[in-house]
């Protein structure tokens, strides 16, 4: 599924224009870009956590000529799938809280 087909869905599911949906989406995703980026993280409770997160520096080698080379520190987004958004995808029901 891509961007134009989730718009149709979202716009089916809440009775809603195309125009709205995509208006609605490109907000929801700008928003979490943009708390990502700062370093705060975004939890969707059922669906998941999008976060920054810090990979070291590292030695990689060129696989055409078998040199060294470092690959510098960096952050980069990170998704953990929430448990019902887990179980779902698994087939199952999702575990409920006591």
């Amino acid at each position: 599924m891509n961007k134009s087909e989730l718009i149709e869905v979202a716009a089916k599911e809440a009775a809603i224009s195309k125009a709205a949906a995509e208006k609605a989406l490109s907000s929801i995703i700008g928003a979490v870009v943009k708390a990502v980026s700062k370093g705060d993280s975004v939890t969707l409770v059922g669906f998941g956590t999008f976060k920054a997160a810090k990979r070291a520096a590292r030695t990689g080698v060129n696989p055409k000529t078998g040199e060294k080379l470092k690959i510098a520190a960096t952050t980069v987004p990170r998704f953990t799938a929430g448990a019902a958004f887990k179980a779902s995808v698994a087939g199952k029901k999702a575990a409920k809280k006591k």
